[in-house]
C-alpha cells in the first residue's frame, strides 16, 4: 500500500468518525432528560419501541436519520425530524416502522416531520411494503402551522395516503402509545388495525381544555379518549394493551399471520461476499473531490465475488456500465469513471464528466436492464456533462436528454449511491432524487450542488465585485479574498451530505461498507411490487 492509499484512508476514516458522532447525537432525540421523563411515565422511547418490535437478528436500515439536522434552531431544533423510521423485519416480514419521538417537542409535527412521514409512505406505496405506525404525538407544531397544514405535500396528504394504501392492499397497523390529537387522530383509525395502550395512549379530535372552551363540557382526557373509551364504548380501536411491550407483542402476532406477497421476480442467487476487501474503499477513494481514481476498484469491493460483466467496455468510457450481483441480487450498474483513460484517440481525463458517447451507452444499457427486468444501481461521482464547441456540435444536449429520458421512464427499481460529486445535470442523468430512486444514500465524501464550492464562489464573486464597483467601491486583493472565502464557506456548508440529508434530498448518509445492505434490502422491498407497465421512452430524438 502506498502513501496515497494511507492518506485517503485517514481522510475517509475521519469523515466516518464524524458520521458516527453525528449519529450518536441524533440517537439521543430530545436529550437524556427527556428520555428519563419518558421512562418515568412507563413509556419506551421511539427507538426502544422499534428495537423491541423488529426481529433482533435481522438486518435493518434507518431512513432519514439526519432529517432536520441543524434546522429550526430558533425553535430548539428537531433531531431526526421528530420521527424515527426504519426498514426491517417483524415476525420475518419485511416492513417499515414509523415512530413519533415524544422526546422532541412532545412528538409535534414540524414541516420536515411531514416530509419525512410522506417519504415513508412513498416507500411503502412504491414497494407494496407493510407499514407500522407507533403514534405518540402532540400534533402539528403550531408556531409553524402555516408551513405544514394546507398544501398538497403537507399534513393532510398523510391521511390521503392512508386511504390510498388501504385501497392498494398495503397492510397498515397503528399503535397509539401516547398522545394522538386533532387531525393526527385520523392516521391510526385509517389503518387496517389500531391498538391503544391503557392509561398512556389517548385519541381525540380536541383535548379536555379545548372541549371546555368550545362547548363548556368538563371532562378528563382519559374519559374523553383513553383506551377503555375507545375499546369498549366508541369502538375506534381494536386492541387494548397493558403497556408498550404488550402493544408491540400484539403487532408481532398480527404480522406473523400475514400471507405471502406476489413477487416481482427479480433474479437472486446465493449471496457471496466480494473477493476484494471492502475495507480498501477507504484507501481508494481520494480525500479531495477533484482527485482521480478508478471507479472499477470501488465496484470490485461492492459486488459479489468482485465479478462485473462490463457492457460496451471500450466505448464511452467516462461511464462504466455492466451486470453484477449484490448480496445475490442481479443488478445493472451505471457508474461515473474518474480516472485518466488511454484510448486510440489519445489520453482522456474524465474526472466524472459525461460525454456524448457515454450518455449514449448508458441509455442503451438502461433500456437493456428494463428489458431484462434487472434493477439499476447508480454510483454517482459526476461533475456534469462535457461543455465546449466540440461537445455542443456533437449533440451533447441531445445525447444527455436521451439518458435523462431513459432514467425517467425506467420501470425497474432504481437505487442511487452518491459517492463523491453530484453536480448539476449530472445529478439528474445519474438518477438524483427527482428521478424516483427507491432509495438514495450518500457516503460522507459526497457533495450535492449545482457546481463545486470553488467554482460557485468564483462565479458569485464576479457578480458581487461587479456590483460593488458599480457603486463606486474599490476592491483590493485583500477585500476580494475576504469576499471569496465568505462566499465559499457558505456554499461549502450547502454542498455537505448532511445538509442534503437534513432536507431529505437523500435518505441518509451511510458508511460505505453498509452500501450492500441498503441495496439488498431495497431490492427485496421492491420485489413486493410487480412491474405494472412496459418500458417506453416515448418520443425521442435518435
Amino acid at each position: 500500500m502506498d502513501i496515497k492509499f494511507n492518506q485517503n484512508e485517514d481522510a475517509n476514516k475521519l469523515m466516518l468518525s464524524e458520521l458516527r458522532k453525528r449519529m450518536a447525537k441524533v440517537a439521543l432525540g430530545g436529550g437524556k432528560a427527556k428520555i428519563e421523563k419518558q421512562h418515568a411515565k412507563g413509556k419506551m422511547t421511539a427507538r426502544e419501541r422499534i428495537d423491541y418490535l423488529l426481529d433482533s437478528k435481522a438486518e435493518r436500515i434507518e431512513i432519514g436519520a439526519f432529517v432536520g439536522d441543524d434546522m429550526y434552531a430558533e425553535h430548539g431544533g428537531c433531531p431526526a425530524g421528530g420521527v424515527v423510521i426504519k426498514m426491517g423485519y417483524v415476525s420475518g416480514k419485511q416492513c417499515l416502522v414509523v415512530a413519533n419521538d415524544a422526546t422532541v417537542k412532545a412528538g409535534a409535527w414540524f414541516p420536515i416531520t411531514a416530509k419525512k412521514n410522506l417519504r415513508a409512505q412513498e416507500i411503502a406505496m412504491e414497494n407494496r411494503l407493510p407499514i407500522i405506525y407507533l403514534v405518540d404525538s402532540a400534533g402539528v407544531y403550531l408556531p409553524m402551522q402555516d408551513e405544514i397544514f394546507p398544501d398538497k405535500e403537507h399534513f393532510g396528504r398523510i391521511f390521503r395516503n392512508n386511504a390510498m394504501m388501504s385501497s392498494m392492499g398495503i397492510t397498515q397497523i397503528s399503535a397509539v402509545m401516547g398522545s394522538c390529537v386533532a387531525g393526527g387522530a385520523y392516521l391510526p383509525i385509517m389503518s387496517d388495525e389500531a391498538l391503544i395502550v391503557d392509561k398512556t395512549g389517548s385519541i381525540f379530535l380536541a383535548g379536555s381544555y379545548l372541549v371546555k372552551a368550545a362547548i363548556g363540557e368538563s371532562i378528563d382526557n382519559e374519559t374523553l379518549g383513553g383506551a377503555t373509551t375507545h375499546c369498549e364504548i366508541s369502538g375506534v380501536t381494536d386492541y387494548k394493551a397493558e403497556d408498550d411491550a404488550a402493544a408491540l407483542d400484539t403487532i408481532k402476532n398480527i404480522m406473523d399471520k400475514i400471507g405471502d406477497y406476489t413477487k416481482a421476480g427479480y433474479n437472486r442467487a446465493t449471496p457471496e461476499k466480494p473477493k476484494q476487501n471492502p475495507d480498501d474503499i477507504y484507501g481508494i477513494l481520494p480525500g479531495a473531490r477533484t482527485a482521480q481514481y478508478d471507479m472499477m476498484e470501488i465496484i470490485n469491493r461492492l459486488v459479489d465475488n468482485s465479478e462485473f460483466e462490463a457492457y460496451k467496455d471500450g466505448y464511452g468510457q467516462s461511464i462504466l456500465t455492466g451486470y453484477a450481483r449484490i448480496d445475490g441480487w442481479a443488478v445493472g450498474i451505471v457508474a461515473n469513471q474518474r480516472k485518466v483513460v488511454k484510448t486510440k484517440k489519445g489520453e482522456m481525463q474524465f474526472g466524472g464528466v459525461i460525454y456524448s458517447d457515454s450518455a449514449d451507452k448508458a441509455t442503451r444499457f438502461i433500456a437493456n436492464c428494463n428489458q431484462k427486468k434487472i434493477p439499476l444501481v447508480f454510483l454517482q461521482d459526476v461533475t456534469g456533462f462535457m461543455v465546449g464547441s466540440k461537445s455542443e456540435h456533437g449533440g451533447i444536449i441531445k445525447d444527455g436528454a436521451k439518458m435523462v429520458n431513459a432514467v425517467s421512464n425506467s420501470v425497474v427499481p432504481k437505487f442511487t449511491v452518491i459517492i463523491g460529486n453530484s453536480y448539476g445535470a449530472g445529478n439528474y442523468a445519474m438518477c438524483g432524487k427527482a428521478y424516483d430512486p427507491r432509495l438514495i444514500v450518500a457516503w460522507p465524501s459526497a457533495e450535492l450542488a449545482v457546481m463545486s464550492g470553488n467554482s460557485a464562489a468564483k462565479v458569485l464573486l464576479q457578480i458581487e465585485t461587479a456590483s460593488l464597483k458599480k457603486r463606486g467601491e474599490t476592491i483590493t486583493e485583500e477585500k476580494e479574498k475576504e469576499l471569496f472565502d465568505k462566499i465559499k464557506q457558505r456554499y461549502d456548508n450547502q454542498v455537505s451530505p448532511y445538509y442534503a440529508a437534513a432536507r431529505l434530498w437523500t435518505d441518509g448518509v451511510i458508511d460505505p461498507l453498509d452500501t450492500r445492505k441498503w441495496i439488498a434490502m431495497g431490492i427485496e422491498a421492491a420485489d413486493h411490487a410487480p412491474i405494472e407497465k412496459p418500458f417506453n421512452m416515448g418520443v425521442l430524438q435518435v
